[in-house]
């Protein structure tokens, strides 16, 4: 058993002050007024490890030509067995920046530039290879709006479409084709996974910024009875929009904040936008989309979260539990609670304040970074 001593620990659902986090074999034991074990250390704050549920880490890679991402594949629109976990190289050096800064866990997925790209993978930040990163998939993405569509390039193969009303009518053929199969044996592996969506086994991760990229998303949701988030959303100004996501309970993973925008639906792009998401009640996760952001600034892109009425713990529970809830990874990171694993960031103040750094982070009770001095 081993321990260490918070002055303020935000626990990812509470705070609390001069306690002690207990943990053996990997795992949160207990959290305590006392120690319970070797103690390791003693810190001005203490708080769970951070979680990015949407971000392009080890595909887009530092130090790398554009050409050599592993992001898009070009061979065809719709991609339900491409695997963002085959395409993460974890030599990034970008992974190192993120643990420096605790950011121990990333949903990584395929991106926008095809109708559906593949999986999203759930990946440890930490490990040495994808095998012993990957924890679990997070859903299917998919993407609506500009991106998917073809107009000047013939780089892209297959089926493309160059307007969003193609985009859509070759996503809805495609899921019909499988409702309109009667025999499993009949659907190849591909449609077997389209299956999954129809029958909710798997959730669409939806990339639009446009409100009415966003209702197509609602009316696609209603059409075929799937699950489905919202994923960027930066062009929405409105509140009703974000309220109409909230009845029909649609979380949204929110960002990049701090980006630029680049295009055409992103001309409304403005952290002002915030302001209705965070009134609209919407259950919302917050992003780094990395490498658009880096990821290793995660928390500091919350700031605007404050602006609108957060409190700092709020904040912090939007880059732990809420994000853990979102992609389902609640039930092992997110909040430093008995059972969980015993990854957490220890700090030398108020991790809001811009001179505070990490002094050490744990991840599943093994301490993998302590700040460097030079």
């Amino acid at each position: 058993m081993h321990s260490v001593k918070a002055k303020i620990l935000h626990d990812g659902a509470t705070i609390k002050q001069n306690t002690y986090v207990n943990f053996k074999d990997g795992k949160i034991d207990s959290i305590s007024p006392k120690p319970k074990g070797e103690l390791l250390g003693e810190f001005e704050f203490l708080t769970p490890a951070f979680i990015d549920p949407h971000c392009h880490i080890g595909m887009f890679r530092g130090g790398e030509p554009p050409e050599e991402a592993d992001v898009n594949d070009a061979m065809d629109s719709i991609l339900p067995l491409v695997d963002a976990l085959d395409g993460v190289q974890m030599d990034d050096p970008a992974f190192r920046n993120s643990i420096e800064n605790g950011v121990l866990y990333s949903c990584v997925l395929p991106g926008s530039a095809n109708i559906i790209g593949g999986m999203s993978a759930v990946i440890k930040n930490y490990a040495s290879n994808t095998n012993k990163a990957f924890i679990r998939s997070a859903g299917l993405k998919s993407a609506f709006g500009f991106n998917t569509r073809d107009r000047s390039s013939n780089e892209r193969k297959g089926k493309r479409a160059s307007t969003r009303m193609g985009c859509l009518a070759i996503l809805r053929s495609e899921l019909q084709k499988v409702l309109d199969t009667k025999k499993s044996a009949d659907l190849d592996r591909g449609q077997q996974v389209l299956r999954d969506l129809l029958n909710k086994k798997l959730t669409l991760r939806c990339h639009a910024h446009k409100t009415d990229d966003i209702a197509a998303v609602i009316r696609l949701k209603k059409e075929f009875d799937i699950r489905v988030t919202i994923e960027h959303a930066l062009n929405v100004a409105t509140e009703d929009v974000f309220a109409e996501l909230a009845d029909l309970d649609i979380p949204v993973i929110y960002g990049p904040i701090d980006g630029i925008g680049p295009k055409c639906e992103l001309k409304d792009m403005d952290w002002r936008n915030v302001g209705p998401l965070v009134k609209s009640g919407v259950e919302f996760g917050w992003m780094s989309d990395h490498d658009v952001n880096p990821q290793s600034n995660l928390l500091i892109s919350t700031r605007h979260l404050l602006r609108f009425g957060f409190s700092k713990s709020d904040a912090i529970r939007k880059i732990t539990l809420d994000n853990a809830k979102i992609i389902g990874l609640d039930d092992i990171v997110g909040s430093l609670k008995k059972g969980k694993l015993a990854s957490f960031i220890c700090w030398d103040g108020d991790p809001f304040d811009l001179g505070s750094k990490p002094l050490a982070v744990f991840a599943e009770g093994k301490e993998i970074q302590q700040m460097a001095t030079q």
